[in-house]
């Protein structure tokens, strides 16, 4: 899906980054600010998944991989991971939910249809509904790895894709919980939208509990290349990595690597 073309339509180099659908927003806006101090370079972003960043990159079609996740054994001997920023991934539910808190063992039997009502963990009465990201999608990867479960093993109700998916999926049903990225869920929460993040094992999700390591499903937010990254590629990604994103991250509720 394309999210953004920055700049203007005649340019002598363009650099496309594909991937992350929580990294692309991020990085199409410091490609704003890059472009304006570099009128001959063109950055064109588009989201679809981690999964797609890392194909991308590794097939050329990309110069630049957005990866809201480590490196896998294997990817690691083609590619070579950029940590821009920190981020979490937090479960939300709809800000009309009695529910504030969740532990881990209450996350696997609702993510398996163990419990199947609110009321069974200090909610109304009233049928779970369960969304879970679609394969290729990092955020699932994390989450389900911190709860040790397997794709096979969740029941899900909803299967979506990028994260305002499954925001709009717990606005519209005020029954449904999900899991997104943190950046992502405080900065809807801010802008009004009516979702709560929960606490999850008595931590609450936010930039100070990413940045200390105290919340427990956090992850690196990377930039992926391959041996063949242009100059121009190379450049943006310097600047990806330097001090003058920091506002930028901060903006999208993300922590900044110091």
């Amino acid at each position: 899906m394309l999210l953004v073309g920055c700049g203007k339509s005649e340019t002598s180099e363009t650099v496309m980054a594909t991937g992350s659908s929580t990294v692309a927003p991020l990085v199409a806006d410091a490609a704003k600010q890059y472009e304006a101090s570099h009128p001959g370079v063109r950055i064109e972003v588009q989201s679809g998944g981690s999964s797609r960043g890392i194909s991308d990159t590794t097939s050329g079609v990309a110069d630049l991989g957005m990866v809201s996740r480590a490196l896998k054994d294997g990817e690691e001997t083609k590619l070579a991971a950029h940590t821009i920023a920190r981020d979490g991934v937090c479960v939300i539910i709809h800000r009309d939910n009695p529910v504030r808190q969740l532990d881990k063992p209450q996350l696997i039997d609702i993510y398996t249809k163990k419990i199947t009502n609110w009321k069974d963990v200090g909610g109304k009465d009233a049928a779970i509904v369960v969304a879970n990201k679609a394969e290729g999608r990092s955020t699932l990867e994390v989450f389900l790895h911190y709860l040790g479960l397997d794709q096979a093993d969740v029941k899900a109700d909803i299967v979506v894709g990028e994260n305002l998916h499954v925001i709009q999926s717990v606005v519209s049903n005020p029954n449904t919980v999900g899991y997104v990225s943190i950046g992502t869920a405080m900065a809807e929460e801010k802008a009004g939208t009516p979702i709560q993040l929960v606490v999850i094992d008595g931590k609450t999700p936010t930039m100070e509990s990413v940045r200390d390591g105290s919340f427990p499903i956090t992850r690196p937010l990377n930039v992926v290349t391959d041996a063949e990254t242009s100059p121009a590629a190379r450049a943006f990604l310097d600047y990806l990595m330097s001090t003058e994103i920091h506002g930028i991250i901060e903006k999208h509720y993300f922590v900044p690597v110091r």
